[in-house]
């Protein structure tokens, strides 16, 4: 089992595991909520990852579903973990929870493929650019805060085993401007700097390129390290956040990531566009 960074992901492995292991054993959630002193209701919760499982909690059920010694202990210690606090709940303030949580996912993603069609990625925005952004988007309430937020969830591209970042962006993303052309054009060549690294991998989806299969909208496809943390898809809007786990919904996205990159021009060209861009900025 892979070293978990992040409780939300330890919080998610520990229901889907509860789950599986009463499912295992036989019992329905009644069953095993009668069996455990508690509501059927609150097992529910803790099995779909609403509230986080006590450890005592944790011990109490994996003793009813038949499971003893390390196998025991190692999900006792997830369920320690998974009451941890995430950097990204210092800034509750400004951080809804739905999206709290997809931080949280983001922060264990080995590989995150997105495809974005209005602006720059927030992984990939420089300081100026996320506060046009908020500006446009959320007014000037707890900006800096909003900015900090942003700019801290970009280390994962520069840790010791950084995300690998596949992006897909429409020509939109380029061409429009946010900011003065002077910060348009820093976000530009920041964009060109990212996309020399090798963890990165950028790629311009062309207005000749004619319809897509995502012409739906942007999304985020999240896979972790370990096979046993199934991937995901994240959508969000102004006012909430969507996380899809079932295997056909993730599957419809990676079919669709997939033609998008086919579409696009290749990493060389794109950063050959970006770069050109950023020079006629002036």
């Amino acid at each position: 089992m892979a070293v978990l960074r992040s409780p939300t992901v330890k919080r998610r492995r520990i229901a889907q595991e509860l789950r599986k292991l009463r499912e295992r054993a036989g019992l329905n959630r009644g069953q095993a909520a009668k069996a455990l002193d508690m509501s059927p209701g609150n097992l529910g919760r803790i099995e779909s990852r609403e509230v986080t499982a006590r450890p005592v909690v944790v011990r109490a059920a994996l003793a009813l579903y038949g499971v003893t010694g390390e196998d025991a202990e190692v999900l006792i210690d997830l369920a320690r973990g998974a009451q941890e606090r995430g950097w990204w709940q210092n800034y509750g303030e400004v951080m809804p929870d739905w999206f709290s949580f997809y931080v949280g996912l983001e922060e264990e993603a080995a590989t995150l493929a997105t495809y974005e069609s209005e602006n720059i990625p927030g992984l990939f925005q420089t300081e100026s650019y996320a506060r046009t952004i908020f500006r446009w988007t959320a007014g000037e309430e707890n900006i800096d805060q909003k900015v900090a937020a942003r700019l801290r969830r970009q280390q994962i591209l520069y840790r010791d085993d950084p995300v690998h970042v596949i992006a897909v962006l429409n020509e939109a993303v380029l061409l429009r401007q946010l900011g003065s052309a002077e910060e348009f054009r820093e976000q530009l060549e920041h964009l060109a700097e990212l996309a020399e690294l090798p963890n990165i991998t950028i790629q311009v989806l062309p207005f000749a390129a004619g319809g897509h299969p995502s012409m739906t909208g942007p999304y985020v496809l999240i896979s972790f390290p370990d096979a046993l943390d199934e991937p995901v898809v994240y959508l969000d809007n102004f006012t909430r956040g969507q996380v899809l786990e079932e295997p056909e919904h993730v599957s419809e996205y990676q079919t669709a990531h997939a033609k998008l990159q086919d579409m696009a021009l290749a990493p060389e060209e794109s950063l050959k566009m970006i770069r050109e861009l950023a020079g006629s900025i002036g």
